[in-house]
């Protein structure tokens, strides 16, 4: 039995010339009990459409009913998290759920009362830290804070508006684990705006994809049963074969090229800042151990005495590799990165580029940060042309303009380039950050989780524009990361750290996939989940604090070359 029914909706927003059709001719039957995910690329819909579920907003024609009764407004029977939590600052985690048992039982007993907030506050695990306010919690807190206030509604109907997107991958895997285990619960229809293509799967009963023209894609039903085990998946056909499909459909009607072949590379030299007789080395580059960490220290003083953040890190890397290096939150993966790139001073050991020893910040070594820190008053050739200017000082200004405006077409940005950055979207910035690192033609491209503020589909079309772009340069290249998928589809080698504080390598992962690489591409390659489950395996034995060193910093090669 349907518990919501959407037929023929249509919303846009806007007048005349200004107006953009945001949903068109949207047909959808919910069943009571179902879990359902609504998955797409940001600016699609998706939060519009929850909008006019929820009932705060109307749509311009067709119609949305509840148990067969119009929506008009919002409801009690239909809770809604939002992506951000809003909490009341002032209120303690009690507090803010108590607000949310008032609304729906203004006449319980005091007693009564912190029962419910007691029983909706141990839901989401947070009894320890009931009496604490939102400031002193971390957003993956805040956002069980949020799940409990819904819960404590008492809803039939559950409205999640991407609630874990905010969240690392850790925390986030963590709070989707906690609301299936409340859903099973409970079996309150539910219904999820995710970007995550793996959430929407261990998450949902039927998956509707929302096409970037506002339109429904056909509901896919995920057939695996229940309960769904995170780690089993990966080892799952049933799994792998909807992944792929799903992936590749998303890929299909999102994922456009975007590239123009117009410009030419010109046959400039860069000169970095370094002196003359490395200028004249490079004539006979090395190739084996071009980049070095050598018994590398980052040791910061503390009141306590000195704190070893990273401890004896020690990697070479060859000319031309491209490395991933991941761990979780707080193993200095950041921290190995910044003293590559010469921004924070090394403690003990070395790290060698080229012969030379690193010190201080150089062009020669491009960094893209997760924010790419453009000058918003500048368009997105000018901001490129800072670097450009300082690095091609012989080139003619027309050529300057050729290095420029080639590599701003190889991230899709042909016709945006004179725009300023402060009216671009955030993937936009991004292209940007990343045409800037590579038009300084680098000998060191280090990327620290460069995708990290982008949704998970945006993540996936800038991992192809980085593979493409990369694949004609063949820049050395060092990419930290927490996506397990974004380090296998990166890297030649996946470099693996244990937790801090004394973080250090704990396994070296070899990917002999073949190259260039899609995603579509290596979801239907063999060896892929292989490599999937052995860096997932060694997440697993560091998520819970697992600081011990016994593993060994040797790589692995447990998959044979093809």
């Amino acid at each position: 039995m349907s518990i919501l029914s959407i037929k023929d909706v249509n919303k846009g927003f806007g007048v005349g010339t200004h107006r953009a059709e945001v949903l068109k001719g949207i047909n959808l039957d919910v069943r009571e009990g179902e879990f359902l995910a609504i998955l797409g690329f940001s600016g699609t819909g998706k939060s519009t459409l929850m909008n006019l579920i929820a009932g705060l907003e109307m749509p311009d024609s067709g119609t949305l009913t509840y148990r067969g009764a119009p929506i008009t407004e919002p409801g009690p029977e239909r809770g809604l998290i939002f992506q951000s939590y809003s909490l009341m600052p002032w209120l303690t985690v009690g507090g803010n759920v108590g607000l949310a048992v008032d609304a729906v039982f203004p006449k319980l007993s005091k007693a009564k009362r912190q029962e419910k907030i007691d029983h909706y506050v141990s839901m989401v695990g947070l009894s320890h830290a009931t009496g604490r306010r939102p400031a002193e919690l971390s957003g993956g807190m805040r956002q069980r804070v949020a799940v409990a206030r819904a819960l404590a509604m008492n809803p039939e109907m559950l409205l999640l508006d991407e609630p874990l997107s905010a969240l690392d991958a850790l925390t986030r895997a963590n709070l989707a684990d906690e609301i299936l285990e409340i859903w099973e619960q409970d079996k309150k229809t539910c219904i999820l705006i995710t970007n995550d293509v793996d959430e929407a799967i261990l998450l949902a009963d039927r998956i509707v994809p929302l096409n970037p023209d506002g339109t429904l894609a056909d509901p896919i039903t995920v057939d695996i049963p229940r309960p769904r085990d995170r780690m089993a998946m990966n080892n799952d056909a049933t799994f792998k074969a909807l992944r792929a499909g799903v992936t590749k459909y998303l890929m299909d009607v999102g994922i456009e090229a975007k590239v123009e072949e117009i410009k030419t590379l010109p046959k400039v030299t860069p000169i970095h800042a370094v002196p003359k007789v490395v200028a004249e080395a490079q004539q006979s580059p090395i190739e084996e151990r071009y980049l070095t960490f050598s018994q590398l220290h980052k040791i910061y003083p503390t009141p306590k005495g000195p704190l070893t953040v990273v401890e004896n890190f020690d990697l070479k890397i060859n000319k031309g590799e491209f490395i991933s290096l991941i761990g979780h939150s707080g193993c200095g993966k950041s921290t190995v990165l910044t003293m590559a790139a010469g921004l924070n001073p090394i403690s003990k050991g070395a790290i060698r580029l080229d012969g030379w020893n690193v010190e201080g910040a150089d062009p020669e070594r491009a960094v893209v940060f997760q924010s790419p820190n453009l000058f918003p008053w500048l368009t997105a050739k000018e901001n490129v042309a800072i670097g450009v200017d300082k690095v091609y000082p012989k080139a003619s200004q027309a050529e300057r303009q050729d290095v420029i405006e080639y590599y701003l077409e190889r991230v899709g940005l042909a016709d945006s380039m004179d725009k300023n950055a402060a009216s671009l979207s955030n993937g936009m910035k991004q292209r940007v950050g990343i045409a800037r690192a590579f038009a300084l033609s680098p000998k060191l491209l280090l990327l620290d989780e460069p995708f990290g503020m982008l949704d998970s589909l945006t993540r996936w079309e800038l991992q192809e524009v980085l593979m493409e772009v990369w694949s004609r340069t063949k820049v050395t290249a060092v990419c930290v990361t927490h996506d397990v998928d974004e380090a296998i589809l990166l890297a030649d080698r996946v470099v693996m750290m244990t937790n801090g504080p004394q973080a250090t390598i704990g396994k070296i992962t070899d990917v002999k996939l073949p190259r260039p690489r899609t995603r579509k591409a290596l979801l239907e390659h063999p060896d892929y989940y292989s490599y999937r489950q052995e860096v997932l395996d060694f997440l697993e034995e560091y998520e819970h604090g697992n600081t011990s060193k016994t593993t060994s910093a040797a790589p692995r090669k447990t998959i044979a070359a093809e």
